[in-house]
């Protein structure tokens, strides 16, 4: 059991308390950003209201990559106290910091009961892209030990959770059951009692399972950019937007916020000093849950991820999107058509790759998706101008209920 049932005063502060604090926050932001030499966004001046945040411009991705290829690493935005520059496809290049939970997942592993007493076996990728290093950083602030175990040879996984005693797993929703799935195969006896996920769904069957075998699963909803954004508690009733940001849900394609409890585009502003990131548009899909998390928290709380506003998807732990899809069809002369779908078999994501080819040879395309993609899935030839014309490269199957 934890000392303190919330990670800091800041989860139960009134909403005039958070928003006086955000807008002063926002403000100093928004100062930093005008005071940078060779910053690309414009001299917005100072809010009068938070509100007021919705007339700022929504910065996308691809104008974030531009903006980055122009002045690189980080495309005149204004960063200090960093220790590491991370590679996202795209590219796109993030900072980070070793400043104490710098990417705010430290208040996130507090909800899902992590502590000093834990040792958590890291199982997000440690290279180039920032997740491993975000939970680690999260887990160094409430004061667990981490296991920098990253992703694959799962045996050595399974010897090592039982040789250090690994008491709580971080990593993609799908991978701790391969884990444990492997454990038992190897008759191995696991101390693993809870989890703390992202980087995909957390479907209800898996998480009724891990509860089955004696494990409390959570999840987060964080980005390689922005870190922690909003967060489950134990009440398990939507997501709790995490105090370091400002969540706004707007209109696809535009910066005009949704009416209350409509589903449109997450829009997240941080307040980390070290990066300020303004408007910034994740290009997920959520909507706004009205009243206050029965755990006591009272941020505003999210329904959770709810797709993306473009047909980019994640399929284990990585994006596939609609570019990389045209790259994949652009290096073969004979294919005229290729789409992606993203299902599930059993408790794992499973991706197909549709090829419209007169070429019927499956294996001569795997290389290429393999490395366009990043990830390898069932190939399936079909002939040229078969497949379904109604403007999707990315058909995501899986049902989220």
């Amino acid at each position: 059991m934890l000392d303190k049932v919330y990670y800091d005063d800041l989860e139960t502060r009134s909403s005039d308390a958070r928003h006086a604090a955000q807008l002063e926050a926002v403000n100093a932001q928004l100062a930093r950003v005008a005071e940078a030499a060779g910053n690309c966004l414009p001299d917005i001046g100072k809010l009068k209201y938070l509100d007021d945040l919705a007339h700022l411009p929504v910065l996308r991705k691809s104008e974030l990559a531009k903006w980055q290829a122009e002045k690189p690493p980080f495309g005149g935005i204004p960063v200090s106290n960093i220790a590491h520059v991370f590679q996202s496809p795209g590219p796109i290049y993030e900072p980070g910091g070793i400043s104490h939970d710098w990417w705010r997942m430290g208040r996130f592993l507090h909800a899902a009961g992590f502590g000093p007493g834990d040792v958590v076996q890291n199982c997000f990728g440690y290279h180039l892209t920032p997740a491993g290093m975000i939970f680690e950083n999260g887990a160094r602030a409430v004061g667990a030990k981490v296991l920098p175990a990253g992703t694959g040879q799962t045996e050595l996984q399974v010897t090592a959770a039982r040789d250090v005693g690994t008491t709580a797993y971080a990593g993609t929703p799908d991978y701790l059951k391969v884990i444990l799935d492997k454990a038992a195969e190897m008759g191995v006896e696991l101390q693993i009692t809870k989890a703390a996920v992202g980087g995909g769904a957390l479907f209800p069957s898996l998480r009724q399972e891990y509860a089955d075998r004696g494990v409390t699963c959570m999840q987060s909803y964080a980005t390689a950019d922005l870190g922690n954004i909003a967060y489950e508690s134990s009440a398990l009733e939507g997501m709790i937007v995490d105090e370091g940001v400002i969540v706004e849900i707007v209109t696809p394609g535009t910066g005009d916020p949704v009416a209350p409890g409509e589903v449109g585009e997450v829009i997240v502003t941080s307040l980390n000093p070290d990066y300020p990131l303004i408007r910034f548009a994740t290009g997920d899909m959520s909507a706004v849950l009205p009243g206050y998390s029965p755990c006591g928290r009272t941020n505003m709380r999210i329904k959770g991820w709810m797709g993306r506003a473009d047909q980019t998807t994640k399929i284990k732990g990585m994006f596939v999107r609609p570019e990389q899809v045209a790259a994949l069809v652009a290096k073969h002369e004979e294919v005229t058509r290729a789409r992606v779908i993203a299902t599930r078999q059993g408790e794992q994501d499973a991706m197909t790759v549709q090829i419209e080819s007169p070429r019927d040879v499956a294996d001569a395309y795997a290389q290429s998706i393999t490395d366009t993609l990043k990830l390898k899935g069932t190939i399936e030839i079909h002939a040229p101008g078969s497949l379904p014309k109604d403007g999707l490269v990315i058909e995501d199957q899986r049902s989220y209920d």
